[in-house]
C-alpha cells in the first residue's frame, strides 16, 4: 500500500483524543511513555480546548486514534472526526453509546452468548408510574411473572448512575445496602429499615450472586490479553481496604480458560480493544455483570509493559505490518525502571506447632463450631376450633381441608395476630367463675400466642413459625348449593419460637473469630488478614438453616476477617447454607429414641449396668449419670415449681398493668433486626426491672410453667427425662441474663439441673460408646465426607505445587506441545521475559487447582476431570507473575462449618470411638487416653464449642512419605460456666455483661504424637459419605483448572517473539 510505503522512516502518529482528566492519569502516562520509548510513534495530545471548541477539520491528523467517552466528552463530534480522517481506532466510537444503558449492555452480552446473571427490566416513562407487570411482596419482586427472591440487586438502567441497591430477605434480618462510587474509605451503606424497592425510575432487577465477598475486575488490551484483579466486594461491609499509600488494595488473580474466552468475546462484542468489565464468580461459574469501556490497571508496572507491547503490535499490524514482529529483546524503558516499593507488612510466621521443625507449613484449617448463646427454644401446642383460625389455615394451604399449613412470613403472621387479638378475652375470668379449667387453659395459650406474635413490634427474622394441622372434619353443603364439601372443624396449632442468638451469643462468636485470626494461623493475627487479602487464603463458611447458626457464622466471619458493620450483608455475602450436611437428626431418629428409652429406664429404676472390671468408665451404659439421679429428679421438679411460682407473681403484676392500659399495647417494642446488630445489653429494660431481651414476664411465666408441667405429670405420677436439658437450658439462660430479677432457688435449681443434664445429654446420642458411634456416624456422615474431601483436595493441591517447584530446573519440559489442544482455551499474549524467567513463580501459574486422585504425570497439565465433588466452591487464586508478594505459593484453605449441639456431639463421638468398629478393631483410637478421660469429664459441649483439624505439610519429607502431611486435632468445650458457679468479682462483671468467656482449645492427641493424614482417612472413611455420593458439581465443561494449559501459550509465544530459535516472522 502506498500509505505504508510512505510510513517507512517516519513515525506513526497516535492521536489521543480524550478529556485531559483521563489523559493525565498515571496509567495513561506510563503506557504512552512506554510507546514513545519504542521510537516508532509520535503521540499527539488533542487537549480539552481543541476537543470542545475547535471544529473537527482543525483537529490534528493522525494514523491511529485513542478516543473514549467520559463525562463532558462530545462523542458524536469524535465520531464525525473518525469518519472524516479514517484513522485506525483502538476502541470504536459508535458502540460506546451502548455503555450508557445497562439494558443495551445486557442485551449485547446475551447476543454474543456471554453469561449474565438472571435479570429483568422495569421501564417507567414517568417517576412512580404504576406498572401492571411489576409486583412487589415482602420477600420478592415479580417482573412479567418472573420472580426474584431476596437477596436481589436493583440497578438504574442509566450506566452512569452508580446507585445500586441490594435488598435482603427478612429471614436474614431484612434491610437494604446501597452501593456507590467510593467516598473516603466507604463504598456502601446498610439501611436496616428500608425494605421497599425504588419506584422513581427505570431499573434492572437481577439475582444476587454470592461470590464469597470478592469482585473480579478484568482489563483487556485487545482480544488476546486480559489481566484480572480481585478486591473486597463493597457488598460485605462497605469498608474500602487501602494500602499505606491510600490506594485501594487489589491483587492480580488468574483467569480460567472459560473466563479468558469471555474476555475475548466482550472485546469483540463491544468492539473495544481496551475494555474493563466486572466478573462475578459463583458456584463454579462466571458471569459478566457490568462493562465499563476504556479502563487501565493502576499501579502495576508489569501490566504497563504488557499493555504497551500489545498496543504497539496493534498499531504496527494496522499501519506497518512489516515492522510488527520485531520487538527488541530488552524493552527500552527497562534500563532505568524504578523498582516497585516492597510491602511494609508483617512477615508470615512459619506455621510451627510443637517441635516438628522449621519446614512445616500450615495448609488447611477445618473447624466445626456450635452456635452462640441463645434464648430458650419453645413450643406452644393448642387445639383450636375457632372459625377465624380454621379459615386462616384454608387461606394459606390452598383451600385443601386435609392439608397442614406453615405460617412464617410477616403477612401470614400479621393475619394470625389479627385473628388472635379478636379471640383473646380482654380480661381473665376469675377462678370462681363457671368456666371450666380447659377453657381457662385455652384462653391462656391464646394469650401466649398473642404475646409471642406481638413480641418485637414487627415480624423479622426466622424465629417464629406456626403450624396448623387439621384434626377433625365434617361434610357441609357447598356455598353454591351444588353437593357437599369437607371442612375442618378442629386443628392443632403449634407455635415454635425462641432459640434466637442473644447479644451475648453474637459477641462470643465475634470474639472467637478474632481468637482464630490471632491463634490458628502463622503470623500473629496479621498473617491471616495478609493471606486473605492477597487471595492466598481460600475461605468457605457453611451454616445450617437455623437463624441462630447463620448469625453466629456471620458474627464469627466479622471477627475473623476484621469486618465492620451489620451482620445481614456479611451473612448473605460470605455464609453458604447447607442444611443437608449441618441440620437434622432424621437419619438417627430410631436409635436416638431407643437411647432415650434406655436412659429413662436406667434413671427411674435406679439400675446401673457396669462393664466388666478394668474397662474405662466411659465404656459402660449410661456413663456419666449421677448415682442418685432419681432423687435429683424429684428435687428438680420441686425447685422448678418454686421458680415458676415466683415468675407467676411477676407475670400477674405485668398482666394487670397491661389490662389497665390497653389490650393492644405491648412492652416497649423490641426490634429483632436491630437486636441482631447489637452486642450490648438493653440497659434501660434491665434498669426498669424487665427481663433481658424481648421476653416479657408473661412469656417468661409461660416458659417456666410449661417446663414444670412437662417435667412431672402429677396425674400420672410420671417424670419425663427428655425435659431435663430444657430445664437446664432455661436455668442457665435466666442465671446469665435475668440475675437482676433475683429469683430465689434458681442457683440451687441450676446445680441440680446441671448434674442431671451432664449425665443425660451425652447419653441421648448413644447410651454406650458403640451406640454413640452408630448414632454419630448417621448424623455426621455427610459432614465427615465433606471434611475428607477438604483434606484430600488440600493434599492434592500441595503435592502439585511441590512437583512443579521440583521441575523448575527443567524448563525444557514445559515446551512439549500437546496435540489436539484447543488453542482458544488460552489465546493469551505473554511477554518475552516471562519465557526466560520460567522459574517457580511462573510455573505456579500452571498449577492444577482442581485436583483428583488420578494426578496427571505431566505436572504442567491441568486435571480436566469433572468428578470433583468440591467444584462448586468459587476460588480466587493469586497470579504470581503480577503480585508483589514474597511467597506467592503459600496457600491456606479454611473451611468453617457452623451447626448445632447434635452435630458437635456426633462428630466428637466418631473421632473418639471410631476404632470400636469391627473393621478397625486392631487400631488405636484417634483420640489419646488422657483426652478420652478429659472428654468423659467434660460432659457439656456448650455454646461456641468447636472441633478444629489443622493439616500441616512437612516440605522436607519425600512426597510419597505418609509423614508429609500431619493432622492436629483440638477441641474446646465452648462457653465457660464457672462464673455462674462462683460469686467473685470476675463473675460479677460477667453478669453485668451477660456474656461468658469461651474456653481455649485442648489437645486430642499426646504432645509430640504424629497423626498422618493417611491414618486419619483410614479411621474416618467407614463412617463418611463417599465422595461419589455428593451431588455432581453444576459446572460447565471446560471449567475445572484455574490455569491455562501450557501448550497453546507456548505456541503463541513461539509465534510472537523473534529471538526464539523457531520463530515465525509473520506474527500470526
Amino acid at each position: 500500500m502506498e500509505e505504508d510505503e510512505g510510513l517507512v522512516g517516519q513515525k506513526i502518529k497516535i492521536g489521543v483524543c480524550v478529556m485531559e482528566k483521563k489523559l493525565f492519569s498515571a496509567p495513561m502516562g506510563q503506557i504512552l511513555d512506554r510507546l514513545q520509548a519504542f521510537g516508532e510513534f509520535e503521540v499527539l495530545h488533542f487537549g480539552d480546548k481543541v476537543i470542545l471548541e475547535e471544529p473537527i477539520e482543525r483537529w490534528p491528523i493522525c494514523d491511529c486514534l485513542i478516543a473514549f467517552h467520559s463525562s463532558g466528552y462530545p462523542l458524536e463530534k469524535a465520531e464525525a472526526y473518525a469518519a472524516l480522517r479514517k484513522p485506525f481506532l483502538v476502541n470504536e466510537l459508535e458502540p460506546q453509546h451502548l455503555l450508557h444503558d445497562r439494558r443495551k449492555v445486557y442485551e449485547r452480552l446475551e447476543m454474543f452468548g456471554i453469561p449474565v446473571p438472571r435479570y429483568a427490566f422495569v421501564t417507567r416513562e414517568v417517576p412512580y408510574q404504576e406498572l401492571d407487570y411489576f409486583v412487589e411482596e415482602e420477600d420478592f419482586v415479580e417482573v412479567h411473572n418472573e420472580r426474584f427472591w431476596k437477596p436481589f440487586v436493583e440497578k438504574p438502567v442509566c450506566g452512569d448512575d452508580h446507585s445500586i441497591m441490594i435488598y435482603y430477605p427478612s429471614s436474614a434480618g431484612g434491610g437494604m445496602k446501597e452501593l456507590f462510587r467510593k467516598v473516603g474509605n466507604r463504598s456502601s451503606e446498610f439501611h436496616p429499615e428500608v425494605r421497599r424497592v425504588r419506584r422513581e425510575g427505570s431499573y434492572i432487577y437481577e439475582e444476587f450472586m454470592p461470590t464469597g465477598g470478592t469482585d473480579v475486575k478484568v482489563y483487556t488490551v485487545g482480544p488476546e490479553y486480559a489481566h484480572a484483579e480481585a478486591r473486597k466486594s463493597p457488598v460485605v461491609d462497605g469498608v474500602v481496604m487501602r494500602n499505606p499509600d491510600g490506594k485501594e488494595v487489589r491483587y492480580p488473580v488468574l483467569l480460567t480458560p472459560t473466563e479468558k474466552q469471555m474476555s475475548r468475546e466482550v472485546c469483540i462484542a463491544f468492539r473495544q480493544a481496551v475494555c474493563g468489565f466486572d466478573l462475578l464468580r459463583c458456584e463454579g461459574r462466571s458471569y459478566v455483570c457490568d462493562v465499563n469501556g476504556w479502563s487501565f490497571v493502576k499501579n502495576s508496572y508489569k501490566y504497563y509493559d504488557d499493555a504497551a507491547c500489545v498496543l504497539r503490535k496493534m498499531f504496527l499490524d494496522a499501519k506497518a505490518p512489516h515492522l510488527s514482529s520485531a520487538i527488541p529483546p530488552i524493552l527500552p524503558w527497562k534500563v532505568n525502571e524504578p523498582t516497585p516499593p516492597t510491602e511494609g507488612l508483617t512477615r508470615q510466621g512459619s506455621g510451627i506447632i510443637g517441635t516438628f521443625g522449621q519446614s512445616e507449613e500450615l495448609r488447611c484449617v477445618i473447624a466445626i463450631i456450635r452456635h452462640g448463646d441463645r434464648t430458650p427454644k419453645q413450643k406452644v401446642k393448642l387445639k383450636v376450633t375457632e372459625e377465624k383460625l380454621l379459615n386462616l389455615m384454608l387461606k394459606y394451604n390452598g383451600g385443601r381441608p386435609r392439608s397442614e399449613t406453615k405460617l412464617k412470613s410477616a403477612v401470614q403472621l400479621q393475619d394470625l395476630l389479627d385473628a388472635t387479638r379478636m379471640l383473646v378475652p380482654r380480661t381473665r375470668p376469675g377462678r370462681e367463675s363457671d368456666s371450666e379449667a380447659e377453657d381457662i387453659e385455652h384462653a391462656e395459650k391464646l394469650r401466649q400466642v398473642k404475646a409471642v406474635l406481638e413480641e418485637g413490634g414487627h415480624f423479622s427474622g426466622i424465629y417464629r413459625k406456626v403450624q396448623l394441622k387439621p384434626l377433625k372434619w365434617v361434610r357441609v353443603a357447598k356455598a353454591n348449593g351444588e353437593g357437599e364439601e369437607e371442612r375442618p372443624v378442629e386443628a392443632l396449632m403449634v407455635l415454635k419460637y425462641g432459640g434466637v442468638l442473644t447479644h451475648a451469643g453474637r459477641k462470643q462468636a465475634e470474639e472467637l473469630g478474632r481468637y482464630f485470626r490471632n491463634n490458628m494461623y502463622p503470623g500473629e493475627g496479621t498473617g491471616l488478614l495478609r493471606l486473605h487479602s492477597t487471595y492466598r487464603h481460600d475461605l468457605k463458611i457453611y451454616s445450617s438453616d437455623e437463624g441462630r447458626v447463620q448469625m453466629s457464622a456471620a458474627a464469627f466471619a466479622k471477627g475473623l476477617l476484621d469486618l465492620e458493620g451489620q451482620l445481614t450483608p456479611i451473612l448473605v455475602s460470605l455464609v453458604s447454607k447447607d442444611s443437608s450436611m449441618l441440620d437434622g437428626l432424621d437419619n438417627a431418629s430410631v436409635e436416638i429414641k431407643e437411647a432415650k428409652e434406655r436412659l429413662n429406664e436406667i434413671i427411674t429404676s435406679c439400675a446401673r449396668m457396669f462393664q466388666s472390671n478394668g474397662s474405662p468408665p466411659w465404656m459402660m451404659d449410661g456413663a456419666g449419670l449421677p448415682p442418685n439421679a432419681f432423687e435429683l429428679l424429684s428435687k428438680l421438679a420441686q425447685l422448678t415449681k418454686k421458680v415458676t411460682e415466683q415468675v407467676m407473681l411477676l407475670a400477674k403484676d405485668e398482666d394487670e398493668e397491661l389490662t389497665e392500659s390497653s389490650a393492644y399495647d405491648v412492652i416497649p417494642p423490641y426490634d429483632q433486626a436491630k437486636a441482631l446488630g447489637k452486642t450490648n445489653i438493653d440497659v434501660d429494660r434491665i434498669a426498669s426491672g424487665l427481663p433481658c431481651g424481648s421476653e416479657g414476664f408473661l412469656l417468661m411465666y409461660a416458659r417456666w410453667r410449661k417446663l414444670e408441667r412437662d417435667l412431672y405429670n402429677e396425674r400420672k405420677v410420671r417424670y419425663d427425662i427428655t425435659q431435663i436439658p430444657d430445664v437446664y437450658d432455661s436455668c442457665k439462660y435466666d442465671l446469665l441474663h435475668n440475675a437482676h430479677l433475683n429469683l430465689e432457688g434458681l442457683d440451687e435449681l441450676f446445680k441440680v439441673a446441671q448434674l442431671l443434664a451432664d449425665g443425660v445429654i451425652p447419653n441421648e446420642y448413644g447410651i454406650n460408646a458403640k451406640q454413640k458411634l452408630k448414632i454419630g456416624s448417621k448424623i455426621a456422615r455427610r459432614l465427615l465426607g465433606k471434611i475428607l474431601i477438604d483434606l484430600r483436595n488440600t493434599r492434592e493441591e500441595a503435592i502439585s505445587v511441590a512437583e512443579l517447584k521440583s521441575n523448575q530446573d527443567q524448563p525444557s519440559r514445559l515446551t512439549n506441545t500437546e496435540n489436539g489442544e484447543s488453542e482458544q482455551q488460552s489465546k493469551f499474549y505473554i511477554k518475552s521475559d516471562d519465557l526466560k524467567r520460567s522459574g517457580p513463580a511462573n510455573d505456579l501459574s500452571k498449577l492444577k487447582v482442581k485436583c483428583d486422585d488420578r494426578r496427571s504425570s505431566n505436572t504442567s497439565d491441568i486435571s480436566m476431570d469433572q468428578d470433583e465433588d468440591d467444584d462448586k466452591e468459587t476460588k480466587y487464586r493469586l497470579d504470581p507473575k503480577y503480585a508483589n508478594v514474597r511467597t506467592p505459593e503459600r496457600h491456606v484453605r479454611t473451611r468453617l462449618y457452623f451447626t448445632s449441639e447434635s452435630h458437635i456431639h456426633s462428630l466428637m463421638n466418631v473421632l473418639r470411638y471410631c476404632n470400636l468398629d469391627e473393621s478397625l478393631q486392631d487400631e488405636e483410637s484417634l483420640v489419646c487416653y488422657s483426652a478420652l478421660e478429659r472428654l468423659y469429664n467434660t460432659k457439656e459441649l456448650d455454646y461456641m464449642s468447636y472441633i478444629v483439624l489443622r493439616m500441616f505439610e512437612n516440605t522436607e519429607v519425600a512426597l510419597e512419605d505418609p509423614k508429609r502431611f500431619r493432622i492436629e486435632m483440638t477441641f474446646s468445650r465452648g462457653a465457660d460456666l464457672s462464673p455462674l458457679e462462683k460469686n467473685d468479682s470476675e463473675a460479677a462483671s460477667l453478669h453485668q455483661e451477660h456474656t461468658l468467656p469461651i474456653m481455649g482449645p485442648e489437645r486430642l492427641q499426646e504432645v509430640g504424637s504424629y497423626l498422618t493424614l493417611e491414618k486419619m482417612e483410614t479411621m474416618i472413611r467407614p463412617f463418611a459419605m463417599p465422595a461419589e455420593d455428593f451431588p455432581p458439581p453444576s459446572t460447565p465443561a471446560g471449567f475445572s483448572g484455574y490455569f491455562s494449559k501450557s501448550a497453546a501459550v507456548l505456541e503463541r509465544l513461539v509465534n510472537l517473539w523473534p529471538f526464539h530459535k523457531h520463530a515465525n516472522t509473520n506474527g500470526k
